[in-house]
């Protein structure tokens, strides 16, 4: 219950505010921006006549990536002067237009109305200096603009909104003026359709005239945030609860009904009719299972709160809780199945002749049951275990139960277990790459500095000189390695406009010990070679092979993309590239820290003491590795699957359990003829126990396979929810060392539900079981 309600509400909260929003603003499938150099005004309309395009908006004039800083009027000196990431700024002819498309929304504040005003979304300026200046930092001038209101675009088509005069402004100043188009398609669902459709746009421009293009998936995902990993692993354990719930009803009834025939007798011998006895033993299911889905729709919603966070909020959401329709639709729904399921068993509780119901401990009868025990009796087993062997035979549809129990719970145990694994892989490449060190060197001036707390391109963010502390840092004894890296501060043209900011890094020296991972292509090793992150890729569409442009201080830089690696601890849309590539294009490359490994056999502190000597000159300071903190969404995600599990685990338990007791009871006569035979109470154990071995043991050959399929189909949908291609070695997550003890955990969770059986037919006296015939 608690999964079905999490996962359904997760879904409706994180699609449906964006949906509404796209819909009230008539969004934009596609917003495409043309090199204005390459492009008139009126062949980018033109495009509006492609292949797919059903309505179209623009050209309307575009600066993308411009450096800016919070300006120095903001009164939290904190913000003032710092860097603000670079923004995409636009104007339309109405900026506050409700009609047309990409309708505009505001929240706060107001639309620029002269040359000096501008407007962006909350998420792009420091809240707190609103109503002070944001300066264009990489402009010749540094023109200033005062923030007059917060607000934007639905799918991020620009961000930032000034008037026509107020854009004059910024290309007087330099910024480069290229032309933007909207565009909505008749078929816009999935990637590959936007993908097709950007073709479109493109071959009705003039060659090489697109830059990039914002699709409003991507939109869509950057508002979802991390909530959207939570869904697919989520409808799987939400999909097998279901089917555990449908299961262990039906076993409860039916053993309610067994453990209840000769009470079934009386009622009948005094007039109870069959839809009487009927309703009873349905409404004893649904008392306990209106309560367990109360507390399930509970528990669904309270653990939401922590998953959500912020998603909605730059959507303006109310809030980020469950729907209540989805906390009443679920509960509902699962009830009806829950009445279903009981009424089954109850009726044929109600069909059944008073004369039957009043004898009970019958014993099996003959059949198949005789036959199986004819053959366990010929195994090299004691007698009690051979007994138990061939219960499963004399009683099938009850052994099948048993078994489907048993499997329900090896599929979930499976499920989690390789979750789990691939969490901990994926947290692993959290502390690859940039965080592989044995020691940090550092300028001295960031010791006890907060990491980013002034941008790139802020003056007062020191850098190291790299070559100086390469050399010193080879010079010193112990040195293994040592690489240097920083954010230049440049950005990426065509980098989606919403969600983090695209980074730069610039790199020198060899990185090969940090065991950063390649999805696909190579290192860069040439001048104007560089890796792409895995998100920026699929965001952007960009291939091994295809040229990316990175723009610093308004100087642009062409580089050839010969990797995309897999990195998820420096940013989503990320570019790496040599120091060297720009330093020879006249750019700065900003080397901000060092990651050295040490030779097996140093001792770190004095290898700390020996480089200080060396370092201190330089304006350098080493700093040990702490390892950093976990990644917050897996630990909560861990959490939940293993919270899941163990429910799962112990339903399907109990499952085994009601099913045992209820053969325990009517072969409790049996019971009592092999007690007066000699059979001691180790000997009714383990026969009790044996009876649920080999059950446990097919469920468990089953299961197994069943349970790495639904983790196959459920951890790569899981990366594609936040837009990254998971490497074989996170989602590669079974090893023999797992499934062996997992194909084993069919026994054990059949013997685990069999053991309170199995003691109290132990415990039972010869007398008292003789004396139910």
């Amino acid at each position: 219950m608690t999964s079905s309600v999490l996962s359904l509400g997760l879904l409706a909260v994180v699609q449906a505010p964006f949906e509404h929003a796209f819909s009230a603003r008539n969004g934009a499938h596609l917003a495409v921006q043309f090199d204005g150099s390459k492009v008139t005004a009126a062949q980018a309309t033109a495009t509006a006549h492609a292949a797919g395009v059903t309505e179209a908006a623009g050209p309307y004039p575009i600066a993308a990536a411009l450096d800016t800083t919070v300006g120095t009027d903001c009164p939290k000196k904190d913000f003032a002067g710092h860097d603000n990431h670079p923004i995409t700024v636009t104007t339309r002819p109405d900026l506050g237009s409700t009609s047309g498309m990409d309708q505009l929304a505001l929240t706060q504040g107001r639309w620029p109305t002269s040359p000096g005003e501008i407007a962006l979304p909350w998420q792009h300026y420091a809240t707190a200096c609103f109503g002070s200046s944001v300066v264009f930092s990489s402009l010749p001038g540094k023109p200033s603009f005062k923030v007059v209101g917060f607000g934007g675009s639905v799918t991020n088509s620009a961000t930032a909104f000034a008037t026509a005069d107020g854009f004059a402004r910024l290309t007087a100043a330099g910024a480069k003026s290229d032309e933007q188009m909207l565009y909505r398609f008749a078929k816009a669902g999935t990637d590959a359709d936007i993908a097709t459709d950007k073709q479109a746009v493109a071959a009705a421009a003039p060659a090489s005239a697109v830059e990039s293009g914002q699709s409003y998936l991507t939109a869509k995902q950057q508002a979802g945030g991390n909530a959207r990993a939570y869904v697919p692993f989520l409808i799987g354990f939400g999909i097998l609860g279901l089917f555990m719930s449908v299961l262990i009803i039906s076993i409860v009834v039916s053993g309610a009904v067994a453990s209840g025939i000769r009470r079934i007798g009386i009622l009948k011998s005094l007039g109870f009719t069959p839809s009487q006895v009927a309703r009873a033993y349905t409404a004893q299911a649904m008392i306990p299972a209106t309560l367990g889905l109360v507390l399930g729709a509970v528990f669904g919603n309270l653990l939401a709160v922590p998953i959500l966070g912020g998603a909605t909020k730059q959507l303006g959401a109310a809030s980020a809780t469950i729907p209540l329709w989805v906390s009443a639709v679920v509960p509902l729904g699962t009830l009806l199945i829950v009445g279903v399921t009981a009424l089954i068993p109850a009726l044929r509780a109600g069909r059944m002749p008073t004369v039957r119901a009043l004898v009970v401990g019958r014993a099996p009868k003959a059949g198949g049951g005789q036959t199986a025990q004819r053959l366990a009796s010929r195994l090299p087993l004691p007698r009690a275990m051979s007994l138990g062997l061939a219960q499963p035979f004399a009683r099938p549809a009850r052994a099948v139960l048993v078994g489907a129990a048993v499997l329900f719970g090896v599929v979930s145990a499976t499920f989690a277990v390789g979750l789990e694994t691939g969490f901990n892989k994926y947290l692993d490449t959290s502390t690859a790459g940039f965080n592989v060190a044995s020691k940090f060197v550092e300028p001295t001036a960031d010791v006890g500095v907060t990491w980013g707390f002034y941008g790139p391109n802020d003056p007062r963010r020191p850098h190291l000189d790299a070559a100086k502390v390469a050399a010193a840092l080879a010079e010193t004894p112990g040195t293994k390695a040592a690489f240097g890296w920083g954010e230049s501060g440049a950005t990426i043209v065509g980098a989606p406009p919403g969600g983090e900011p695209p980074k730069v890094f610039t790199v020198t020296g060899d990185f090969s010990w940090t065991n950063m991972e390649l999805l696909s292509g190579r290192w860069f090793s040439a001048p104007g070679e560089a890796v792409v992150g895995d998100k920026l890729a699929t965001t952007v569409g960009i291939h091994v092979g295809d040229n990316v442009t990175v723009v610093q201080q308004n100087k642009q830089l062409p580089l050839k993309v010969v990797g995309i690696n897999f990195d998820t601890n420096v940013g989503d849309y990320t570019v790496m590239t040599d120091a060297a590539t720009f330093t020879a294009a006249g750019l700065a490359p900003h080397i901000e820290q060092f990651n050295v490994e040490l030779a097996s056999n140093v001792s770190g502190p004095d290898w700390s003491t020996s480089a200080a000597a060396a370092l201190t000159p330089l304006n350098a300071s080493v700093r040990p590795n702490s390892d950093g903190g976990k990644n917050i969404v897996m630990i909560i995600m861990g959490t939940l699957v293993a919270t899941l599990t163990l429910m799962m685990v112990a339903v399907a338990a109990l499952g085994v359990l009601s099913m045992v007791v209820q053969d325990t009871r009517e072969r409790v006569h049996d019971l009592g003829i092999f007690k007066a035979l000699g059979m001691a109470p180790k000997q009714t154990i383990a026969m009790v126990l044996t009876s649920v071995s080999l059950t446990g043991l097919i469920a468990g050959l089953i299961g197994v396979p069943l349970g790495v399929a639904v983790e196959k189909a459920t951890l790569t949908p899981m990366g594609n929810a936040i837009g990254r291609h998971l490497p074989p070695s996170v989602s590669h997550t079974y090893t023999a060392a797992l499934l062996i003890p997992l194909l084993a955990g069919g026994i054990v969770i059949a013997l685990l539900g069999a053991l309170l059986p199995a003691s109290w037919a132990a415990r039972t006296r010869t007398a008292t079981a003789l004396r139910t015939e």
